[in-house]
């Protein structure tokens, strides 16, 4: 069957470039974007009763913008002034970048990996005498505590805001070709709110092995997966199925 409705499980790309408007213009598709989680704060008290007092630590992990955003906020709450000797742990470049948005990049001690947290690795062995915080949801990948627990390291979780499954009922009889989903808990959304929901023709395509594996889990049909060696992002495979599918 052909492809002529996207839905994408997060909210829709800001930049101008957007890969998407590239696939929508060549392959003359609909593509809509609704977030199927959203995330919510967690406030200074509950931070204190983790026992997180921010001038016990002297660097701080990263792993995504809305990780550096809710630490600027519990710091500002509990009216800490994040010192200019703070070391930073930015999990990608994505996120580095992000973190100007708080602080003069020039004058900081940020430390960067490509994409995967097991990248940054080999810096905390450098850096083991460090004392660590990583503000995180209260959803977090196993193998990041696992990976920290593993190197010996001093660190310390702090839960700084939650990921929560948005309300979808408006879309209860709405029909897309594709649905696609970049993690475990927009899988669970999905199945949460339509918990009578029959695949059918759906197409569903995931992003990354946890997604995989929670879809699986939840016995749908997996018919476009990124990233791949063909394939390294979710727009290039999406095209890759379109151009398969519609020429037909």
């Amino acid at each position: 069957m052909k492809v002529k409705t996207i839905l994408v499980s997060q909210p829709e790309p800001k930049m101008e470039n957007s890969p998407y408007l590239r696939l929508i213009e060549k392959e003359k598709v609909k593509v809509d974007f609704r977030p199927f989680i959203h995330v919510e704060e967690v406030d200074a008290k509950s931070v204190r009763q983790q026992k997180i007092d921010l001038i016990n630590y002297s660097a701080i992990i990263l792993t995504s913008r809305n990780s550096v955003d809710h630490f600027f906020r519990i710091a500002e709450e509990m009216r800490f002034k994040v010192p200019d000797t703070m070391k930073y742990f930015c999990q990608s470049e994505a996120v580095a970048f992000y973190l100007q948005k708080y602080v003069v990049y020039r004058k900081r001690k940020i430390y960067v990996g490509k994409r995967n947290f097991s990248e940054l690795l080999h810096l905390f062995k450098k850096y083991k005498e460090e004392s660590y915080l990583l503000p995180s949801s209260d959803v977090l990948k196993p193998s990041i505590p696992d990976a920290l627990n593993e190197l010996g390291i001093n660190w310390d979780r702090g839960i700084f805001y939650k990921t929560v499954i948005s309300d979808l009922s408006d879309l209860r009889n709405v029909y897309y070709d594709v649905l696609v989903f970049f993690s475990p808990s927009g899988i669970e959304s999905l199945l949460k709110n339509f918990p009578d929901f029959e695949q059918k023709d759906t197409r569903i395509a995931v992003f990354g092995n946890s997604t995989v594996l929670a879809a699986t889990k939840a016995s749908l049909r997996i018919d476009i997966k990124a990233p791949t060696p063909e394939n390294p992002s979710m727009t290039m495979a999406l095209q890759k199925y379109i151009t398969s599918v519609n020429k037909k």
